[in-house]
């Protein structure tokens, strides 16, 4: 998708999701109305999976839409040149306008520095050369997203224990608990908060996850995992995750004394 460009493509899934949750359907509840999977639902409507005929027709059936969507993939989805059907967090990085982000294991990719991906990807030997080198250039590229002319803002919360487990050698580290107290203080639209080693247990222990906020003022969370994403949006489902949030934040220092422990920490590495 061109950066600051809607697709028709993009229109229609935003439509569609829009849609849905106007009838007050959940992604699980329509998927049982048009006899498609959760999942299915779930990434057509994240641009992961490009929606058929048949299953417009079926949406347009269980919506009540007069066949509405049918008609934008014929008339109006057919007249892009390209129809970028993004993929799962790529795409919702690239549609939103603010992230929520807490991480109690890496770094967030966002801010991973490239020799800090590459071992992350090479840990373990699970991935041969080509497949690192792969997720490492989509990874570097998705960073581009923090810096187009409007770029999302991003406030993001780390567990200390992020910054003291080793990934890859001493030298990686430290570039990487500097590069991210460079971008604390630099970026204006990135915020850092580091949840120090002396706080309790908190929520957030649970794992990780991201809550965004799309510009028609859509909350999505997304959560990853060994296998793949997952897309949420069920209002109880939003609102577990933006209490966790809301206490994890609360456990974790200002900016200010965040960005002292990453330098404080990025020396422990030298």
């Amino acid at each position: 998708m061109a950066v600051g460009r809607t697709t028709a493509a993009g229109f229609l899934v935003g439509e569609l999701r829009r849609a849905r949750m106007r009838r007050g359907l959940s992604q699980d509840e329509l998927a049982r109305a048009v006899n498609y999977s959760a999942s299915m639902v779930s990434a057509v409507e994240i641009g992961q999976q490009p929606p058929t005929a048949k299953y417009l027709e079926m949406v347009d059936r269980a919506l009540d839409t007069d066949g509405l969507f049918g008609r934008m993939l014929t008339d109006l989805v057919s007249l892009d040149r390209t129809q970028p059907w993004l993929r799962g967090w790529r795409a919702i990085l690239e549609q939103a306008r603010a992230v929520r982000w807490y991480e109690p294991r890496y770094v967030p990719g966002l801010f991973q520095t490239e020799a800090y991906a590459r071992a992350v990807f090479e840990a373990g030997g699970l991935l041969d050369p080509e497949e690192v080198e792969r997720r490492l250039a989509d990874r570097l590229e998705r960073q581009g997203v923090l810096y187009r002319e409007r770029p999302p803002y991003v406030v993001a919360v780390i567990d200390e224990a992020v910054l003291r487990r080793r990934v890859g050698d001493r030298k990686v580290m430290r570039e990487q608990a500097l590069h991210l107290a460079r971008l604390t203080t630099e970026h204006p639209r990135i915020r850092l908060h580091v949840v120090p080693q002396t706080a309790e247990e908190y929520p957030g222990l649970g794992g990780q996850f991201a809550l965004a906020t799309l510009p028609d003022g859509t909350e999505l969370a997304y959560l990853d995992c060994q296998v793949r994403g997952q897309e949420l949006d069920r209002p109880e489902d939003l609102l577990r995750l933006q209490g966790v949030w809301e206490v994890t934040l609360g456990e974790a220092l200002p900016p200010h004394d965040s960005v002292e422990l990453l330098r404080e920490v990025a020396e422990s590495w030298s």
